[in-house]
């Protein structure tokens, strides 16, 4: 079989397998590029402190989440900012302890909680990630579509997440393929990048989806990339990079996580390990504070992240810096550093800062956001043109069938 045809039919399968997914992808990432602003605008009594913007500091994140977990002993925070911006609420992430009496985790109902820094009242609650479209959890909801399609774990593999990235993975050589069926003929290669507007119909759809993916190919080659390095990357991005680049010794990848009902307390405090993250930083010269905390109780870390109180999404470069201490004794367990390590390091810090965006602030944002259409679109039209050329060929079958069988003369 030619080379040509063979790509031709790889092409037409693999955007099969992936377009649906590809196209809700696409919508979702174009939402979740502005997940923070949506969902403030959303939900602000999530966001917004009752108190008001000119009622005083308030207390830190440290001491609100050691009031929280004191209120209701069933629960751990996660995560917490150490310094709110004025006038809104402490986000705290938090986690179900293990009941005593039946070894299960105690069934909480929500994952993040809103607490007022000031006064120290609960504002609201909701469980992060729902399979809900309600006001509260629609942009979670989204956001966790965009790269699990919400399918359930099974077999103790989170399937979606396993899922999105074999498809990441097959839009990633389709980009190849896809690259090589746009240029049939060089001497021709004006119309591989041409767009038929006043011609409209079938030919304005094939040259979007042609010449579109063409004029943004190394875009979406990116998002492809990314998009697996996000999904996969401790079970096959990580050691595929190994192979070409020394990566610095991973906390995580060096232990053996913990099922939720064999948690690991802590015996280091928050404010024991923020104080030693900070006294770490002054030795390395740091000039950014403490911005924010959170606890893995399955790896028995901590982390102690440093940035402006408006910077926790790490907008600009590759993102914020981040040291590791282990919950039990303090001792360091690594970190990342953003531009440092070996360039396979440097490598898989820019994934997230590229698929969302944030690389390039509020431009690479906008960017993201209008990418996301684009392979919605891509994804549309390929299917547009697949059920076009289906249709014809439907029909040519239909009208042969109908055709009278030819005589043939009889030799006498």
């Amino acid at each position: 079989m030619r080379l040509r045809p063979l790509l031709v039919t790889l092409h037409r399968w693999f955007g099969l397998a992936a377009a649906v997914f590809l196209f809700v992808s696409g919508l979702t990432g174009a939402v979740i590029s502005w997940d923070h602003e949506l969902d403030a605008w959303l939900n602000p009594q999530l966001f917004h402190a009752n108190s008001g913007v000119g009622a005083g500091p308030g207390k830190s994140g440290l001491e609100l989440a050691r009031q929280v977990e004191a209120q209701d002993r069933r629960l751990r925070v996660t995560y917490t900012l150490t310094a709110l911006e004025a006038g809104r609420t402490a986000l705290l992430s938090v986690e179900a302890r293990p009941d005593p009496v039946t070894g299960k985790p105690f069934e909480l109902g929500f994952n993040q909680m809103a607490v007022d820094p000031l006064t120290g009242k609960i504002q609201g609650v909701r469980q992060w990630g729902a399979v809900s479209l309600a006001r509260e959890n629609l942009l979670p909801f989204l956001y966790k579509l965009h790269y699990t399609m919400h399918i359930p774990d099974g077999w103790g593999i989170e399937l979606g997440i396993w899922f999105m990235g074999i498809i990441g993975i097959v839009w990633f050589f389709d980009c190849f393929i896809a690259l090589y069926l746009s240029f049939p003929n060089w001497r021709s290669w004006r119309k591989s990048l041409a767009f038929r507007w006043q011609q409209g119909g079938h030919k304005l759809n094939f040259d979007l989806h042609r010449s579109g993916g063409v004029w943004l190919w190394l875009l979406l080659l990116v998002l492809a990339i990314t998009s697996v390095s996000m999904n996969l990357q401790t079970q096959l991005v990580r050691p595929l990079v190994a192979k070409f680049s020394t990566l610095s010794p991973n906390a995580f990848d060096q232990r053996t996580p913990q099922r939720p009902e064999q948690a690991i307390e802590p015996l280091l405090t928050r404010e024991q390990a923020v104080a030693l993250a900070r006294a770490e930083a002054a030795r390395r010269g740091w000039q950014l504070p403490a911005g924010g905390l959170f606890y893995s109780s399955s790896y028995g870390l901590y982390g102690v992240g440093f940035f402006e109180a408006d910077n926790d999404h790490g907008d600009g470069g590759l993102g914020n810096a981040w040291l590791y201490f282990d919950g039990r004794d303090g001792s360091p367990a690594g970190g990342v550093v953003p531009g440092t390590g070996s360039a396979g390091d440097i490598f898989l810090q820019a994934q997230f800062p590229l698929h969302s965006g944030r690389i390039l602030g509020l431009p690479g944002r906008i960017l993201i956001s209008a990418m996301g259409v684009v392979v919605a679109m891509l994804s549309a039209t390929g299917l547009l043109i697949w059920l076009r050329k289906r249709r014809a060929r439907a029909l040519q079958a239909h009208s042969a069938a109908k055709r009278p069988a030819r005589l043939e003369p009889i030799n006498r």
